[in-house]
């Protein structure tokens, strides 16, 4: 009954938590494609008339290099890149120069989005147990709930941490073994079991895509692999709706 109200829970605040990605999801998607080197040529030139053309040049430059930092957000996740082409501004601007600027400041917020926001995969392989309830592995016959995804891998394998953050544990953490834990934002934390070698300590603060420890069989566990789990607000959540933006 107790595990039953805790699923019952975890399933609300999993649906939050997923009608919150799909937002992020919705808001990357708006600026999907490629910025065509013709319209970026036109309206350079009104620009130019407009007295403008050494701002739009700088806006441009800017963007661009955000741009490609957003891709290797992406990369580092496993995730596909992603490419620009459509700006959904509300209210048309007085200048292609404002257009420029209002999508520069909009990147800025969207780059630390995406950065401490995690996605993607923190090791490229095979699922081996979902999040939820499943047979308790230790007790034939009996069921338990699992709080994250469990990856297959060999001992010593690279794992990566799937958002920029600060590290908040690293160490031993009973059933979970060499554990390390990333608080990243918007009260989100990502940990990371089983691990036979930690590479970051209590404070640090690590990059999307570094690499944060190993894969083992520390703690409570049947053999080599890496347990990840995602928590808002200090409860578990589906890490399947972060593996991937759908795009």
């Amino acid at each position: 009954m107790v595990l039953m109200t805790a699923i019952i829970r975890l399933s609300t605040q999993t649906e939050q938590q997923r009608h919150e990605n799909s937002r992020l999801q919705s808001q990357i998607a708006t600026l999907q494609g490629e910025i065509d080197k013709t319209e970026q040529n036109a309206l350079l030139e009104t620009a130019q008339k407009d007295g403008q053309r050494s701002k739009a040049v700088s806006y441009l430059a800017d963007i661009q290099s955000k741009l490609k930092r957003i891709n290797e957000y992406m990369s580092k996740r496993g995730l596909r890149n992603i490419s620009f082409r459509k700006l959904n501004i509300d209210e048309k601007p007085k200048s292609e120069t404002k257009l420029y600027a209002d999508f520069n400041n909009y990147l800025d917020r969207l780059v630390t989005t995406i950065a401490y926001t995690p996605m993607g995969y923190p090791r490229l392989s095979s699922f081996t147990s979902f999040f939820g309830s499943r047979g308790n592995p230790f007790d034939f016959g009996g069921s338990e709930f699992h709080p994250g995804i469990d990856f297959s891998g060999h001992k010593g394998d690279p794992v990566k941490c799937t958002a920029s953050g600060r590290v908040i544990f690293a160490g031993r953490a009973g059933g979970y073994g060499n554990c390390v834990k990333i608080r990243h934002n918007n009260n989100i934390e990502t940990w990371y079991g089983h691990l036979s070698k930690i590479n970051v300590k209590e404070g640090q603060r690590v990059d999307v895509g570094q690499l944060i420890g190993k894969v083992g069989s520390t703690g409570r566990s049947t053999g080599p692999h890496l347990h990840y789990e995602i928590r808002k607000n200090g409860q578990p959540v589906n890490p399947k709706q972060y593996l991937s933006l759908n795009l």
